[in-house]
């Protein structure tokens, strides 16, 4: 499988939106298997399917074409948060059921279904937490890196994250730092 072609499909490789696409995806591949690198010296006995991570890590914001989000080029009607379940629809009809769970499960450091009742996002009401080892990792990779254009490159430190988390209630922090102590061992 080719995800760059796969990404093609589904947003014109000439626009903005394609190029940030792209290049959020390749750093938070890149930082992925860097992190599944590192569990894997903490916790040998891991099984970690690194083609999968890779692939995943690669399409885990596809359905962010279909957002509203004119500043990362994305031109579509639906509100940000929703690119999560958006892109398991994508991927669900790619004939990736695997792959369509981390474009759903990666989204802050999971989101569950008290948090989806309790501040009526607009999301069906179910959990969103990542299960899988695969899953957890891209979800943690995904954080140290932003789409806005003028800090696409830059590699977030840990306290950042850290605090951009927590402005979403403290069950999001606790979720935020049981995930990044299973996975960065921090």
């Amino acid at each position: 499988m080719n995800p760059v072609a796969l990404l093609a499909r589904h947003c014109d490789p000439s626009s903005r939106a394609f190029e940030i696409l792209v290049t959020h995806s390749v750093l938070v591949t890149a930082k992925a298997r860097a992190i599944a690198a590192s569990y894997l010296e903490r916790v040998p006995d891991a099984a970690v399917d690194l083609d999968f991570l890779t692939e995943a890590a690669m399409l885990h914001d596809v359905g962010i074409v279909r957002c509203d989000a004119p500043v990362i080029g994305c031109e579509g009607d639906e509100d940000y948060l929703r690119h999560g379940v958006l892109g398991r629809e994508i991927l669900d009809r790619e004939g990736l059921p695997r792959h369509a769970l981390v474009c759903e499960r990666h989204t802050g450091a999971g989101i569950a279904s008290e948090d989806v009742r309790r501040r009526a996002l607009p999301l069906p009401e179910r959990d969103y937490l990542p299960i899988s080892l695969e899953e957890r990792i891209i979800c943690v990779a995904d954080k140290f890196f932003s789409k806005t254009p003028s800090k696409l490159w830059r590699e977030k430190p840990l306290d950042e994250i850290g605090r951009r988390l927590a402005k979403h209630g403290p069950q999001v922090a606790e979720r935020w730092d049981a995930l990044r102590r299973d996975i960065l061992g921090d």
